[in-house]
């Protein structure tokens, strides 16, 4: 579109005359958009959306005001360069991201389980979220020092600060290169269990880094990345394709496609708003309960996932199912999709795997039934987590009372890998929880033998499970479980990794 000169050569046209480029090109933006809106095709009306994208992107990078620089002195740190400040990030401000080389964002609002930063630890880009008055207290090109794993920001460090971090920065390469040595080794406890130590990918791109590991598929692939850089809902022949695709760079390695969990915290750019604004956007119309709403949408999905199913081991995995009702509608749907490709002669899998996420409290204490019903489940801790304990983990305000440890918590995942045990199907855990070597041993012990995790937790996840029996740990995690209050929990989990570290 920068080279269509209906946009371009008017606007470069207007600021010749003008002397000034952003009120140009919102001119000539709003003119074109004008054009759109009095076409009479509803389909043609839709596309006035890519120039509003195409100039938004244009003016985010007139504006330079967040950016705060921090001075390459040539050395070889890649984790220099600009940090920007904002008040909130979107998934797809994080996707563009990576191709601008930006060391880290900070943002004054937003949790850390949050989808933006999510993405953002999947991408490897630092971000520390809700950090109120940033951008009052923080100076433009003021040299900075982000620790994302502490949460920690420091303003203009003194010489003996910087030295620190870069003496941690070095500490850290070192480690990451012992790691490396696990990449072509299988994950096995050192009693003889496998474990099935998979990833989570958000685009088809992230497939490449995977190759370096051996023995890993994709245990979550979240889809709703493939509409919100689209901007669109695409069709059934471009989500075929994209499915397919991964499913051949994987090579053998089973890949789990998750439908459609479009909604709270992830949404197309110019979403439409139906009816009355949602005072609780995660409690509202997302992921199954929008795709049973909109069925012909949904369908494209279903049939693009079965076909690609015929060209490696992939399975469908539903987020947020709450009760027989809703998965009876899904089965239902993929049913009809089937008879649908048949009669198209299309090539499909008809026997792909079916599972669900548990990720709310109704679904882990169905757990059983739905396990009855379907081929696997997969623990969505990030969004069971919030459910049980009443909060929104997007809002900074109540996001400090987000703890995997609480004991409601663990009692309903270890519910749900013992329905797994008892009805013969497997169950993984693919929420942050997995990525994080604080709760490894634990989760092992509750009986978990397949997790999938941020890409870059690979390794230290792998290392954690190789060095650790699994028969051990199950018999002082089962004793935890016991334990009444959340600080209980902590402290002996504490005492857990430190015995067996």
């Amino acid at each position: 579109m920068l080279n269509d000169p209906v946009l371009c050569e008017e606007t470069i046209e207007q600021i010749h005359q003008q002397r000034n480029a952003e009120w140009a090109l919102q001119a000539q933006c709003d003119r074109l958009v004008k054009v759109f809106d009095e076409m009479d095709d509803p389909y043609l009306k839709t596309r006035k959306d890519d120039i509003l994208h195409v100039v938004q992107r244009i003016q985010s990078c007139m504006q330079e005001d967040s950016d705060v620089e921090i001075p390459n002195d040539g050395g070889e740190d890649h984790l220099r360069g600009k940090i920007i400040i904002a008040d909130d990030m979107t998934p797809a401000d994080t996707l563009v991201m990576q191709h601008q080389k930006i060391a880290g964002f900070i943002t004054e609002f937003g949790g850390p389980l949050s989808h933006t930063a999510i993405l953002a630890r999947s991408l490897g880009i630092p971000a520390i979220v809700g950090v109120h008055n940033a951008k009052q207290i923080l100076q433009a090109h003021e040299v900075l020092v982000m620790d994302g794993i502490q949460g920690m920001v420091i303003a203009a460090p003194d010489n003996h600060t910087l030295k620190h971090f870069k003496t941690q920065q070095k500490d850290e390469r070192h480690r990451l290169r012992l790691l490396a040595d696990l990449k072509n080794k299988p994950c096995i406890t050192q009693d003889g269990i496998r474990i099935h130590l998979h990833a989570n990918i958000d685009r088809p791109e992230d497939v490449k880094t995977l190759r370096q590991y051996d023995h890993t598929g994709v245990g979550l692939y979240r889809t709703e990345m493939l509409f919100i850089e689209a901007n669109e809902y695409p069709d059934e022949e471009q989500q075929f394709e994209t499915y397919r695709k991964i499913l051949r760079s994987l090579k053998g390695h089973p890949l789990t496609i998750r439908t459609l969990d479009m909604g709270a915290d992830k949404e197309m750019g110019d979403a439409e708003q139906h009816g009355p604004l949602a005072h609780n956007p995660a409690m509202g119309l997302r992921a199954i309960r929008r795709c049973l709403k909109e069925p012909q949408v949904f369908k494209l999905q279903l049939k693009a996932i079965l076909r690609a199913g015929a060209y490696g081991p992939a399975c469908m995995m539903i987020p947020m199912i709450t009760s027989m009702h809703e998965l009876q509608q899904t089965l239902d749907l993929i049913e009809g999709c089937k008879l649908e490709l048949r009669a198209a002669k299309h090539r499909f899998d008809p026997d792909l795997p079916i599972g669900a996420m548990i990720e709310v409290p109704a679904a882990a204490l169905s757990a059983l039934s739905f396990a009855e019903r379907l081929d696997f489940l997969s623990i969505g801790t990030n969004d069971l987590i919030q459910y049980t304990l009443a909060l929104d983990r997007v809002d900074d305000e109540v996001n400090y009372l987000y703890n995997p440890l609480h004991p409601a918590v663990l009692r309903l995942i270890d519910m749900t890998i013992k329905a797994g045990e008892v009805t013969g199907k497997p169950v993984s855990l693919c929420g942050e929880m997995a990525s994080d070597p604080k709760y490894t041993r634990l989760l092992l012990g509750l009986g978990l033998k397949c997790f999938s995790v941020q890409t870059n937790a690979l390794l230290e996840i792998k290392h954690i499970i190789n060095n650790n029996r699994f028969d051990k740990i199950c018999t002082r995690v089962q004793q935890l479980l016991t334990l009444p209050s959340t600080e209980a929990v902590e402290e002996a989990l504490e005492k857990l990794n430190h015995d067996f570290a």
